[in-house]
């Protein structure tokens, strides 16, 4: 059973977190915790801090579950609120200022959870089921009657005067 684990309102840009999260995305969760220690780059410690957050929220909801077996299944980062703030700038004038932050989601789950997820659907279903919509795709499609091509507009004659 999946674990969830949110951060709200971190101050810092949604791409600067992407970097990592793309990191880590689908990595083991102790090398994902590894690599993040290790990162110079500023919200690594808080992006840290999440996915231990998410582990713990594994254990409570899968008691005696292993936790050697855990997996980033998805993380990703979306834009929060932005700060509009003003800067002087020469001449009288402001310069506008964005600050940033984002909220983070990480989703950990076991291995095998996730490969008997993906294994619930033969796939000989799956694909019966997509050779339908495309059959019944290409019967309501009719073909359209192609277009004539514009003809080409003459060039404009250019008339030069002299002066004298």
């Amino acid at each position: 059973m999946e674990a969830v684990a949110k951060l709200k309102n971190y101050p810092t840009s949604p791409r600067k977190m992407r970097l990592l999260a793309d990191l880590v995305r689908g990595m083991r969760v102790e090398k994902a915790l590894a690599v993040l220690e290790h990162n110079a780059k500023h919200p690594a410690v808080p992006l840290r801090k999440l996915v231990l957050s998410a582990i713990s929220n594994w254990k409570q909801k899968n008691e005696g579950g292993d936790e050697g077996q855990l997996v980033i299944k998805t993380i990703f980062v979306d834009g929060a609120r932005t700060l509009k703030r003003m800067r002087p700038a020469p001449q009288g004038r402001g310069y506008r200022v964005r600050k940033r932050s984002n909220h983070v989601t990480v989703i950990v789950d076991d291995v095998d959870a996730i490969i008997a997820s993906k294994q619930k659907k033969p796939k000989a279903e799956v694909a019966e089921v997509v050779e339908e919509t495309v059959v019944t795709e290409t019967k309501t499609k009719k073909a359209a009657p192609k277009k004539k091509a514009a003809p080409k507009k003459a060039a404009a004659k250019k008339t030069t005067t002299k002066s004298k």
